[in-house]
């Protein structure tokens, strides 16, 4: 019995060296091992094998880059207003033995270093600069940091400041300003689109005076070239049908004389055509009396005497002239053949060739509609004309005949 208990002490004895001559590390980890209180080696990732009861596992530290967030923390500004500021710090494990050795607690120590510093870099800038200077901020907080945790086996990758919390009071005076300044913008911002829209009007009003004072110009000169070529036109047609009206005149004043020689006409005749003239002399709407004069058988006198031969029975008659008499020399009237010249003149044909086509351009975005007076009519189908005569028509025909006016019963 008592050897069974021998025997069995003797196995957990073997048992208990063995667990302790044998430390497993994972990867990423450290451990430090002792011997006799000492510092023997750091041994990591791997299977180790302790001397029993002489070497032990003074302390693992993980090996992976860590992140580590401090609460915020009270911080007074050069212009004297608490903020409330939480950063992040991004630290590294180096040295697990400095780790261990150099200092008791290295986060505590990271967060109390990562306060006083923050205070200090801080307390140098207004809140402005505190607002706007985050990476300045920083990048000071990372140089300090690494500069005095390097001695403790520690290397700071990189250190954020999370938020920065002014007072109530100051966020919302900070609020208003942003909205004042907000507000500022948008008023400038509409007072410069107001004056661009304002000056792009007045450029668009600009060409457009331009260009209707352009076409003012164009078609007051247009119309005064029409307005001219008009009277020039005007007056040769004029002048041409004067000359022919004086013409005529003349022919006419030519025939009758010649039909009165002809005719030999008395005394008596050419009184009594005197006296049919007399009356139409009188009709006027401004005659309201007329008085035939007294030495109207004198006057008749004269004229006979003048244009007839007395006879023996005393009665003048008239005797034509036996004597040859030169024919009228026709004038010539080549230098006025060009009056009546009906041909049109070729600038004035193409310039209102020129119109005609400009006014039967098409107008863009417009599509010309006939009035219903002036719409076409649908054509309708007639009957055929009855056989009638020329006689027969009637005013209003819609066989085009022509019209005669009705016989009076």
């Amino acid at each position: 019995m008592v050897a069974l208990i021998v025997a069995a002490v003797l196995v957990l004895l073997v048992v208990v060296v063995v667990f302790k001559s044998i430390a497993l590390v994972p990867q990423a980890e450290a451990a430090v091992i002792e011997r006799l209180g000492r510092y023997s080696r750091t041994v990591s990732g791997q299977l180790t094998f302790l001397v029993p009861f002489a070497d032990r596992v003074r302390a693992k530290v993980d090996l992976r880059e860590r992140v580590v967030s401090f609460p915020p923390q009270p911080v007074i500004t050069q212009d004297n207003l608490t903020l409330q500021i939480d950063s992040v710090v991004y630290f590294q494990v180096t040295s697990p033995q400095a780790a261990v050795y150099e200092i008791s607690n290295y986060i505590a120590a990271v967060e109390q270093l990562t306060v006083t510093t923050l205070r200090n870099v801080v307390g140098g800038m207004t809140l402005e600069e505190t607002l706007t200077s985050r990476d300045q901020i920083n990048n000071q907080l990372r140089g300090v940091l690494d500069e005095a945790t390097g001695r403790w086996g520690l290397r700071v990758a990189r250190v954020e400041l999370k938020s920065i919390d002014p007072p109530p009071s100051i966020q919302e005076s900070m609020e208003k300003q942003m909205k004042a300044d907000r507000e500022k913008r948008a008023m400038i911002l509409t007072a410069e689109g107001t004056r661009e829209s304002q000056i792009k009007t007045a450029e668009g009003a600009k060409q457009a005076q331009i260009l209707s004072a352009e076409g003012a110009k164009q078609s007051a000169i247009l119309s005064a070239e029409g307005e001219r070529q008009s009277r020039i036109l005007r007056a040769q047609g004029e002048r041409a049908a004067s000359y022919l009206q004086a013409q005529g005149q003349a022919k006419a004043i030519e025939k009758v004389f010649a039909a009165i020689k002809n005719g030999k006409p008395t005394p008596e005749l050419l009184a009594y055509q005197y006296m049919q003239t007399l009356p139409m002399v009188a009709k006027g709407d401004a005659n309201k009396v007329w008085l035939v004069p007294s030495d109207f058988g004198k006057a008749l006198e004269g004229f006979a005497q003048n244009f007839a031969t007395k006879g023996e029975d005393g009665v003048f008659r008239y005797e034509p002239n036996t004597e040859d008499t030169p024919p009228v020399k026709i004038e010539d009237d080549s230098d006025v053949a060009d009056w009546f010249e009906t041909a049109s003149d070729p600038k004035i044909e193409q310039a209102v060739r020129a119109a005609e086509a400009t006014a039967r351009q098409p107008v863009e975005g417009f599509e010309p509609t006939l009035p219903k007076t002036l719409a076409p009519k649908p054509e309708r189908n007639l009957p055929e004309p009855p056989p009638v005569g020329p006689a027969q028509s009637q005013p209003g025909d819609p066989y085009g005949r022509p019209w005669q006016p009705p016989q009076q019963t």
